[in-house]
């Protein structure tokens, strides 16, 4: 090994800032082996100790880590040389998985339409997908639409060539056109101006919609989608743009309408008069919902406002994105956890749990009614359909519907368990804790802020907006317990384990918060801050 090798060897390449801030929190540590809701961790003399994961790796190890039955599955398709690199060929059992997918999903809404599957690697990626086909849509729409204003203006120019219909001053005085002599001339001068004006509102580029607190993602399109602005507004310029509306309140989802509502223009020839027509412009792309933001602080999407999307959406003719990548493929005690609030998706984005946390695996599916053929051709990815993460999110299937569904079932009395934990926080520490929030295995426990805290370490770390990490770092250090805060909303911490969380594993948790709530109404800043040291 050379010189400069050596010293490139020992020195921290693989993000080194993000090293650095888990050090700050205490949370930089190596884990060495997973098995079930466990992490492993060696102390300084080489020995194991385990730590209790809820963070489950941002939900995508509902099942556990390494579950007996998905790695030696992966064994045998490994063993069996499984093609993972073959495409522009037959994928038998990509369309078995979108079958079954199809299948749980019709029993969830009580409809049987079909989604069509495009497959991909990670959640942004199906989100990405989402997004383009929703854009592919929406330009075939527009095209359409462009075509029967065309054909508008054509029969209005064949009209004032035969005679059988003239331009009256009402049309010329709507657009700022001088009434001339000539109906042909008046009618060029409106052609003009239509022209003029569609052109500017065809060029203007597509809005998205999606809800305070929302994450869709960090690559190039989806990071627009996300409502943080520290993640967005640094690549502001790359991307597609959205609008963002408070939860519960359907009068700023009217409000931005409103605003951002645009129509092309057109001419109708009806009993010998030619007449200015409005035609609405699909100025909005798709809106994009979580029903239970994961980042955002484990906010539940209400059954209420739930309605009032579909119906403004449905209004409009605006596609909803339904992102399950976190709540989806069981976490709730349903496959999808949007189908609990009765909302209906024109798609649906899944992945984490979808890869058994083995496989790297997303799907995004498009309703029959919206399906686009063509984008299978302008869209592909290397290593999605392939055969292994394929099989391998079928066995997650298998798993979550056997015994009649038994892992759906455990996953909510798990989740009413946890919840009985946190509550019971809540209620013994209302002046630490804010609010307890989520369902089934995505719960998420809010503080209140601490910046103005008497301790003037609290301060600092509230202030840093690190205090999540460092409340995590010292579950960790102190109690073996692995969480994080959700990423927009540093105060609440998540809790994601898998099915298979013991009430024991819930004990150690519930007396780590205990902890943490008592050195906060304490307010012990040293103390909660020494684990970071």
């Amino acid at each position: 090994m050379t010189e400069t090798s050596a010293a490139a060897a020992e020195c921290e390449l693989a993000e080194p800032y993000l090293r650095q801030v888990l050090d700050t929190a205490g949370l930089a540590v190596e884990y060495v082996r997973a098995e079930g809701n466990t992490l492993y961790v060696r102390d300084d003399d080489g020995t194991e100790f385990p730590v209790v994961d809820f963070a489950g790796g941002y939900g995508s190890v509902l099942l556990g880590h390494h579950h007996p039955e998905i790695t030696a599955h992966a064994r045998e398709l490994l063993a069996e040389h499984t093609p993972v690199h073959a495409q522009f060929s037959r994928h038998p059992y990509a369309n078995r998985l979108a079958g079954e997918l199809n299948r749980i999903i019709a029993r969830e809404l009580s409809d049987d339409e079909p989604y069509y599957a495009i497959f991909g690697n990670s959640g942004a990626e199906a989100v990405e997908a989402a997004v383009k086909h929703a854009e592919l849509d929406r330009g075939i729409r527009v095209s359409e639409l462009l075509g029967s204003v065309d054909a508008g203006l054509a029969a209005a120019r064949a009209a004032v060539a035969d005679g059988s219909a003239t331009v009256h001053g009402e049309a010329a005085a709507r657009l700022g056109v001088a009434l001339a002599a000539d109906d042909s001339d008046a009618l060029r001068l409106l052609e003009a101006a239509i022209g003029r004006h569609n052109d500017e509102v065809a060029a203007a580029p597509p809005l998205f919609l999606a809800l305070e607190g929302g994450f869709h993602g960090k690559l190039a399109g989806s990071v627009q989608l996300t409502h943080n602005e520290g993640y967005r507004l640094p690549f502001k310029s790359l991307g597609a743009q959205a609008r963002f509306v408070p939860h519960d309140s359907p009068e700023d989802l009217n409000a931005v309408y409103a605003r951002e509502r645009r129509t092309l223009l057109g001419l109708s020839t009806e009993n010998g008069r030619i007449t200015v027509t409005e035609h609405e412009f699909p100025v909005f792309c798709a809106f994009l919902v979580e029903p239970i933001q994961g980042e955002g602080g484990i906010r539940v999407l209400s059954p209420a406002f739930a309605r009032e999307i579909q119906e403004f959406c449905a209004r409009i003719d605006c596609p909803v994105v339904v992102d399950e990548i976190q709540s989806g493929m069981g976490r709730t005690g349903t496959l999808l956890a949007s189908s609990r609030t009765g909302l209906r998706g024109d798609y649906y984005t899944l992945a984490k749990t979808l890869g058994g946390g083995i496989a790297k695996a997303s799907v995004m599916l498009v309703r029959e009614k919206r399906y686009r053929r063509d984008f299978e051709i302008v869209h592909s990815s290397t290593f999605a359909k392939d055969s292994f993460s394929c099989h391998i999110a079928l066995k997650v299937l298998e798993l979550l519907e056997r015994d009649g569904g038994a892992a759906y079932r455990q996953a909510e009395e798990r989740g009413v368990a946890l919840r009985a934990k946190l509550d019971a926080l809540r209620a013994e520490f209302p002046d630490v804790v804010a609010d307890v929030r989520g369902h089934g295995l995505m719960q998420g426990l809010e503080f209140h802020d601490q910046s103005e805290a008497s301790s003037p370490e609290l301060r600092q770390i509230a202030q840093s907006g690190l205090f999540g990490y460092f409340l995590a770092g010292h579950l960790l250090r102190r109690h073996r317990v692995r969480t994080f805060p959700t990423a927009s909303a540093v105060g609440t911490l998540r809790f994601e384990p898998s099915i298979f969380v013991t009430d024991a594993e819930l004990g150690q948790l519930y007396g780590g918060l205990h902890d943490v709530c008592t050195l906060l109404r304490k307010q012990a800043g040293d103390e909660l801050t020494a684990a970071g040291r």
